[in-house]
């Protein structure tokens, strides 16, 4: 591990230019422009990509920026003066509480676990240790991560000797904690916007750059820093009993004491969970522990999981639970004695005592069923619609590359590994796959191993379906019986190309799946291509444009359909998940709320093509079927979430079944990219002495057949010093769960009137800090919180989201994005909300290609979301996690379109629009672009990374790509410095107490209730 190189494994080139390669490097031969003019080693110029009209830039499009300070801070201190009266001030330095005594909590020495051997961009194992090392060196003090702090008071380990890490003696980062510059008085609510240098704002591009350059040479301890990473940036993760940021990250890392000191800050407190996120290439994987018919050790009172914060006494006779409190007797079998110090000599050999997420195996007293591997049944639609549009044929083209990948694959691995079937698994043994088509009926394959050729049974009764096959006709191994469903799959777009039925039967081939898979649980995979209007169940158009803009357009954001309702909860209760692969040609309607409340009620995904085209989408769809059938999936889940005395859930928020308050949420199946959000509420006052401990257990089967319990342990120190809160606040987490929680209302209240309460909610949480933490600062002032800093431009960004922007906006879509947001992981929220942009005509040479010194790519930097900081010529990727645009100004170099395209491409006009992925050249941009895309591909979500065309002038994708410009007015929403202006306008009313609702606009009382549990977080 020790040259472990994570991009070597992603497909960046490392040299020549070979077909499928990638490159490390500049060609070694001079490249010729296309009027003849040799162009010097190491590609084509970049000043030819510009406007002959347009003015010469850099290298870059930012003039050069000082390299410390280009992070969260750089330029804060010059805004003040910038802003004349409505200042961008940081916090003054907190004062750090001295360090607790460390004998009354869980001892864990940091020194005995066993760190990773690299981080994502580091140097080699050895060069630097975990514990006792300042590992800010590589970037030099000055970086704006340098001098990141730990948790004050986080006494459940105790804190190395040296200084670097000592919360009492470590000084504040120049970025991070330095006092603001004072200003003078805002003169009025009436700030000039003239007097505003937009280049002083807060950056999201800033930050999310600085952060992966210093991810790359660091890794995160968990217990060490107590602030997570970015959630769009990739990073490598010790944990040292903490669990790592991609299973859980708390909106607080240090709380407040009391419910009303928590209420000052209008901060939610809560828990955004993902467990079964994939990890980070170099990481240590996650142990797996087997206790026997015992299972494993837990809190006799409250049913907490063994996990590294309980501590052992009466010479390790007694096990004092970390949640409750209780004194449980340690099992003869799990018994071991304890050091003078308190510590179990086995300590540094239980995984269960050192790390923060471990996986238990689990007797027979925890199954509901016994467990197998994962069933798969692909649900096809075969009506009209799938065949016309070539749907039919790209989702089994889909399917076949999810089951064996591509020919190339298979002669790999056959070289590498030899022919055995186990070598070439691309779902785990034990798995089972069975095959559905569906029209006005339903038609049932059995790919039983010993026939050649896939037999097909008819089931036209849509009334009573039933299953005419047995399990072992049905479900079959997916390598016993390729040839038989290579040849299936290859067959049903000609089979079924003669019965062209306009009516898919969608919920009866629902009902007859379920009934398949009952006995067992398991995972439906279904396309759709049109509205299913036939049989039983069959939906009709309710979107007649009559509804937007009104109270009642909230009705079709839900389903109405009491059938649906009752087979997604038999779905849960089978432990059954549902993915859906929703395809509407020409924007048609498909009644996502009601079809869709299928996945997400059983813990699956909807993947919505709003303006299906062929062949623009099959590589994305395709993609992203083999995502879904490749990515850690489980199923027959139930979880749980535990909290220390003093703290109670008081709601949660995500995709699930839960059938009463207090019950364990419930999960036909649940994947790596799914989370969910736990809001907490306090039925007692903290003892600041001591820490806040937070447990999800989730038990589930894994697609191989093991039924097990992923536990996630969190801590977080108690305070009642409100600055030293507002220190350790998780952006992303807040953004997390204030979009749940918003997406949850709408299917309760007005969009308008919850675009007022996330409004509302941020001046709350602004004037609360600014209330609590910064009293020193002149009242004209606006000062953001120091991890905050970027949180008003991600609130502004929700707000023109789909899920909520004013104007007309189809339901389907609304209600896509509203469920995409209820599972949505902080990376996918991140750059769902503000994307990331790279301008193409003007990466300097060195930029997407590996350093020659560490291996790691150099990622170029990204440029604000708004149109002003685009070029004349220009040509930009942007990218939201969703979809990948490249977007192509009229005026753009042909030298440029040649080089990127191939030499056939002088203007826009020639581009095929269906374009999805770049064709592989000799060319140094091309390389570029195609190492950019690799890159980014491994850091997103679900949806697959495809290109899609936005010429300007000739592509309508132009207008998605003006709705990805989130700092600009569009969507009847503000601009960004406007917004801010709004922003620090209510500060100050509420600071002079003169804010009031706008009840003008008809939201009133009912403002309060539009967000409920939000605003019983402020206390009003």
């Amino acid at each position: 591990m020790a040259n472990y190189n994570p991009y070597q494994q992603d497909g960046y080139q490392q040299s020549g230019y070979q077909q499928g390669g990638y490159q490390q490097g500049p060609p070694s031969q001079s490249q010729f422009t296309p009027n003849g003019a040799q162009i010097p080693q190491g590609g084509t110029p970049q000043t030819g990509y510009g406007h002959p009209g347009a003015p010469q830039q850099d290298q870059g499009y930012f003039p050069p920026q000082g390299q410390p300070n280009v992070g969260r801070e750089a330029g804060m201190g010059a805004l003040a003066g910038q802003m004349a009266g409505m200042g961008l001030g940081g916090d003054a330095a907190a004062p750090h509480r001295p360090n607790k005594k460390k004998n009354r909590h869980a001892y864990h020495n940091l020194e005995q676990s066993s760190a990773p051997a690299q981080t994502f961009g580091g140097p080699p194992q050895g060069q630097f240790g975990y514990a006792n090392t300042d590992n800010t060196q590589h970037l030099g003090a000055s970086h704006p991560y340098a001098g990141q702090q730990v948790t004050p008071q986080m006494s459940q380990f105790p804190a190395p000797a040296n200084a670097p890490f000592s919360p009492g003696l470590q000084a504040p980062s120049p970025g991070f904690g330095a006092q603001p510059q004072p200003i003078p008085p805002s003169t009025g609510p009436g700030i000039s916007q003239g007097k505003v240098d937009p280049e002083q704002i807060p950056s999201i591009p800033r930050l999310r750059d600085a952060a992966t350059q210093y991810y790359m040479e660091n890794v995160y301890p968990t217990m060490e820093q107590h602030i997570p990473p970015p959630a769009a940036v990739p990073f490598v993760a010790h944990d040292q009993g903490n669990s790592s940021p991609k299973y859980a990250r708390l909106t607080l890392n240090n709380i407040p004491s009391t419910s009303e000191a928590l209420a000052s800050t209008a901060l939610p407190l809560g828990i955004v969970l993902q467990p079964l996120a994939a990890p980070q290439d170099g990481e240590q994987a996650i142990p797996v522990l087997d206790f026997g018919d015992t299972g494993p050790p837990r809190c006799r009172r409250c049913r907490t999981y063994i996990n590294p914060f309980m501590i052992f006494r009466s010479g390790g006779n007694k096990l004092v639970c970390n949640m409750c409190t209780f004194p449980n007797d340690v099992s003869p079998e799990y018994f071991a004695p304890t050091d003078p110090s308190g510590v179990r000599v086995d300590r540094p050999q239980r995984p269960e005592l050192t790390m923060g997420t471990v996986e238990f195996m689990v007797p027979k007293e925890y199954w509901a069923k016994e467990p197998v591997g994962l069933h798969w049944i692909f649900l096809i639609d075969v009506g009209q619609e799938a065949i016309q549009r070539g749907f039919l044929q790209a989702f089994c083209e889909g399917v076949l590359l999810a089951l064996y990948g591509n020919e190339s694959d298979e002669e790999n691995n056959e070289q590498q590994n030899g022919d055995s079937p186990e070598t070439l698994r691309r779902i785990p043994a034990g798995s089972k796959v069975g095959f559905v088509t569906f029209d006005r009926s339903m038609y049932f394959f059995n790919c039983n191993p010993k026939l050649e050729q896939a037999q097909m049974l008819v089931m036209p009764d849509l009334e009573d379906p039933f299953v005419p096959l047995g399990s072992d006709g049905l479900f079959v191994d997916s390598y016993e019986s390729k040839p038989v469903i290579t040849d299936l799959l290859r067959r049903i777009p000609s089979l079924f190309s003669r019965q062209k039925s306009p009516e898919p039967a969608l919920l009866p081939a629902l009902k007859a799946t379920q009934a398949a898979l009952m006995s067992t649980g398991g995972k439906i995979i279904c396309s759709l291509a049109a509205l299913p209007t036939w049989g039983p169940g069959r939906l009709f158009l309710r979107d007649k444009n009559d509804l937007h803009g009104i109270e009642t357009e909230r009705k079709l954001f839900q389903t109405e359909h009491a059938d649906w309702r009752k087979v997604a909860g038999k779905m849960v209760e089978g432990g059954i998940g549902v993915d859906f692969f929703l395809a509407a040609a020409g924007g048609g309607y498909m009644d996502i709320a009601t079809i869709g409340h299928v996945s997400a009620l059983s813990g699956g995904e909807t993947y919505f093509y709003p303006n299906y085209t062929a062949p623009r989408d099959v590589q994305r769809m395709t993609k992203e079927i083999e995502h879904t059938v490749r990515r850690e999936t489980g199923y027959q889940a139930l979880m749980k979430v535990r909290c220390s005395n003093g703290l109670q859930v008081s709601s949660y928020h995500g995709n699930f079944l839960q059938h009463s308050f207090g019950a364990d949420l419930e999960l036909g199946s649940v994947d790596a990219d799914k989370a969910l959000g736990v809001m907490f509420s306090y039925d007692g006052k903290l003892d600041s002495k001591l820490d806040a401990h937070f447990q999800c257990a989730l038990l589930y089967t894994t697609a191989s057949g093991e039924r097990r319990v992923r536990c996630t342990n969190t801590v977080a120190s108690v305070s009642e010093n409100l600055p030293e809160v507002m220190r350790y606040v998780d952006q992303d987490a807040v953004l997390s769960m204030i979009a749940k929680e918003a997406a949850t209302r709408m299917t309760e209240r007005a969009l308008k009137e919850i675009r007022n309460a996330l409004t509302e909610k941020a001046i709350d949480i602004l004037a609360g800090h600014r209330k609590t933490s910064s009293g020193s600062h002149p009242p004209g002032q606006l000062v953001l919180p120091e991890n905050l800093k970027e949180f008003a431009m991600y609130i502004l960004g929700l707000i023109k989201s789909r899920a909520f922007k004013a104007g007309h906006e189809p339901s389907d879509r609304r209600t896509h994005t509203m469920r995409f947001l209820k599972s949505a992981s902080p990376l996918e929220l991140s750059l769902f909300l503000y994307p990331r942009i790279v301008p193409l005509h003007s990466l300097p040479d060195n930029s997407c290609f590996p350093d020659p010194e560490t291996g790691h790519l150099v990622v170029p930097p990204s440029i604000r979301a708004s149109f002003g900081r685009t070029e004349e010529g220009g040509a930009y990727l942007v990218d939201d996690g969703q979809v990948c645009l490249l977007w192509l100004h009229q005026h753009v170099s042909p030298n440029f379109l040649e080089d990127l395209f191939g030499p056939s491409y002088t203007n826009l006009a020639d581009l095929d629009p269906q374009l999805s992925s770049l064709p592989i050249l000799d060319t140094h941009l091309n390389a570029q672009v195609r190492n950019l895309v690799a890159y980014w591909s491994s850091v997103r979500g679900s949806k697959a990374l495809t290109l899609q065309l936005a010429r300007q002038g000739l592509d309508g994708a132009e207008y998605e790509f003006a709705s990805k410009l989130v700092e600009d007015r569009n969507n009847e929403a503000q601009s960004y410095v406007d917004w801010l202006v709004h922003l620090h306008r209510g500060i100050q009313l509420e600071l002079s107490g003169q804010r009031k609702k706008e009840e003008s606009e008809g939201v009133g009382a009912g403002l309060e209730g539009a967000m409920a549990g939000l605003s019983n977080l402020i206390g009003r």
